[in-house]
């Protein structure tokens, strides 16, 4: 058993962490690779889904929510000049087009309608009745046409012995893909890319907080945002791009901001909340860091590497405990809303035990 204040516990958890960047750049280059060749199809057949590039370094389309479970978002084109617009109307339609007698449900924080109207210039191809109701484009529509798509791209491409399309769970487009390390679960989610402005449900950053500066905040708001088909009538806002332009900026101070994510990271997949579909994604350890650096603003809070990773321990324990982590940028959205509690139960309780006795076992 390693103390986190032993002298080499830092460096052997640094060398898995290690060893684990190593398995997804292998993993990453072969997932691109079906990927593109399966949005290349897709976009030969629909202008308006667009290929997804092969990138020898970072691809902003490709997220890591664990080391065997991907999400990609297929961009969309034809859409441009978006227009934020108040939500003055309610919907009275099915998903078939039919009259309601009564609204359907409004949009919850991290959601939003969105109208052919709000684009300055659209194709006619997003008029069409295959993907839009009353003028609304419509998520489970659009999910109905890619689903269909991506089943087609996967013979087309000669990939059926690589890739499965897997059954359909609410508004997921999922394949498995054979890898050389593993087999994969990749999410294929259909975005609408806005990198000309920044959302109005995002009032960020807060009031007279000192993290990050002024001059990152004006960065990161130039990235835009996105809005991901991922529901049947609403769009889920997805800030992925001014996440990891943040990431990417955490230690220009020369703190251990980064490498303490890295090693949460790294316990988390291997001791707190391991599987597949885990409750806890890297997506939610990157939020906990993201606020503990608003707490924490300053370079002398980030020197001294085990009293700043159990700082960002604690914080991930309580959020676990309470069921409640506010989204870094829609502070009125809970990230853990639909979690299990079971688990998040099952994790609090270990993230607990490391807590009063901070020690793991390491080859």
């Amino acid at each position: 058993m390693k103390s986190l204040t032993s002298a080499n516990f830092e460096d052997c958890l640094l060398k898995k962490v290690d060893l684990r960047r190593q398995l997804i750049s292998q993993t990453m280059r072969e997932v691109q690779k079906v990927v593109h060749c399966l949005t290349t199809d897709i976009s030969c057949h629909d202008i308006r889904f667009q290929a997804v590039p092969y990138s020898d370094t970072y691809n902003g389309n490709i997220k890591v929510l664990t080391p065997r479970h991907f999400l990609v978002t297929v961009p969309m084109k034809g859409l441009a000049g978006y227009r934020e617009v108040k939500e003055g109307h309610w919907r009275y339609y099915t998903l078939q087009g039919d009259r309601l007698s009564t609204h359907v449900r409004c949009p919850e924080d991290l959601q939003q309608w969105l109208e052919v109207e709000q684009f300055m210039k659209s194709l006619w191809q997003w008029h069409e009745a295959d993907v839009t109701i009353q003028g609304d484009i419509v998520p489970a529509k659009v999910l109905q046409v890619f689903q269909k798509l991506v089943e087609n791209a996967v013979t087309t491409c000669h990939l059926s012995g690589k890739v499965s399309m897997l059954e359909r769970f609410g508004s997921v487009v999922s394949v498995a893909v054979e890898t050389s390390a593993c087999q994969v679960e990749i999410e294929l989610v259909p975005a609408v890319e806005i990198p000309t402005s920044w959302s109005a449900k995002a009032r960020w950053p807060r009031c007279l907080k000192r993290w990050p500066s002024q001059e990152t905040v004006e960065c990161i708001k130039s990235f835009g945002f996105s809005l991901l088909a991922r529901s049947n009538y609403h769009w889920q806002l997805n800030f992925f791009r001014a996440e990891q332009a943040l990431l990417e900026l955490l230690d220009e101070d020369g703190g251990c901001r980064r490498k303490c994510f890295q090693v949460m990271r790294q316990m988390k997949e291997d001791v707190w909340c391991p599987g597949q579909r885990p409750v806890l994604t890297s997506h939610h350890l990157q939020t906990v860091l993201f606020w503990t650096c608003e707490k924490y603003p300053h370079s002398k809070d980030w020197q001294v590497f085990s009293e700043s990773f159990l700082r960002l321990v604690q914080k991930l324990h309580k959020c676990v405990s309470q069921h409640f982590l506010k989204h870094y940028f829609v502070h009125k959205s809970n990230l853990l809303r639909y979690a299990s509690s079971v688990e998040l139960e099952a994790v609090a309780q270990r993230l607990a035990s490391f807590l009063k006795n901070p020690k793991i076992s390491l080859p």
